[in-house]
């Protein structure tokens, strides 16, 4: 049994009462052509155990049950969505599992379906207020899960995928793109929302990269781009002063005079080196 034989999601969201909650960062996706295509964006899912947060009333929970994934686990806050999910469950063929809980304080990876030896990945359309948070949280598990297909406010998708010398480019650019190969691979408009956000979404995919340099620690280049991105403003010599200033820089051969958002990754990488060094 396939999900075209549920309801349409507006007569699902009439039936269950489900007012999206800004305090819950809700926006529902009910175009079911989109979802589609947001799962399709994430590439083979066969063998693979995804896992979704913030499904609300399931629009991309059912692309996600149509698709070949041999088990989805969706983590749910609301516990007004549960009934909604549960008649997804139902035509699933025993393959979604909803979790009542929280993903900030849920680990994705301990689940008892993150044990098995097959594919992982997390494709999700992630609650406004607390996306950026989980994203840093997997970005810490990597390579442990093979791809990351998440829809975010376009905005921050821009950072997330903004290179050296533009006003986009900043912390989460770095981190991103230290630990994934990140593409913005769609666009959403506002309009496609129940009740339409301020501002337009957009999809990105990351994929672990395969030339991290095993080297660079991720908790030292988070401080370093915690500090050089505090005063983004200032100067390298300034800005980075706690951590060794100008002499650093002269070390690393980097020009002190430069800005945070004018170094490439790899230059924060070699800044990671020498820090760990000293």
């Amino acid at each position: 049994m396939r999900t075209d034989t549920l309801p349409p999601l507006r007569d699902v969201i009439a039936r269950h009462e489900l007012a999206a909650r800004k305090a819950l960062g809700q926006h529902f996706l009910c175009d079911l052509n989109l979802t589609r295509a947001i799962v399709a964006k994430a590439g083979d899912l066969s063998g693979s155990l995804v896992c979704e947060v913030g499904p609300g009333p399931g629009g991309l929970t059912r692309a996600l049950v149509d698709s070949d994934a041999a088990q989805i686990v969706a983590i749910e806050k609301d516990h007004r969505c549960l009934s909604a999910l549960a008649d997804i469950a139902a035509v699933s063929d025993n393959r979604l599992h909803v979790i009542e809980g929280d993903a900030l304080r849920t680990d994705l990876l301990a689940l008892p379906a993150a044990a098995m030896d097959r594919p992982r990945y997390v494709i999700a359309n992630l609650p406004y207020n607390i996306g950026t948070e989980l994203l840093i949280g997997w970005l810490k598990q990597m390579p442990a899960w093979n791809g990351l297909t998440l829809m975010f406010q376009a905005e921050v998708v821009d950072r997330i995928t903004a290179q050296p010398n533009s006003k986009a480019f900043g912390r989460l650019s770095v981190l991103s793109q230290f630990c994934c190969n990140a593409e913005r691979v769609m666009d959403i408009p506002a309009r496609a929302f129940t009740p339409p956000p301020k501002i337009d979404s957009a999809v990105v995919h990351l994929t672990p990269r395969h030339d991290r340099p095993a080297d660079v620690r991720l908790d030292v280049l988070e401080r370093i781009t915690a500090t050089a991105f505090g005063q983004r403003r200032k100067m390298l010599r300034v800005s980075l002063k706690p951590l060794g200033g100008e002499a650093l820089l002269m070390k690393a051969g980097i020009e002190p005079t430069l800005r945070a958002e004018n170094l490439t990754v790899a230059q924060f990488e070699t800044l990671t080196r020498l820090v760990q060094q000293a």
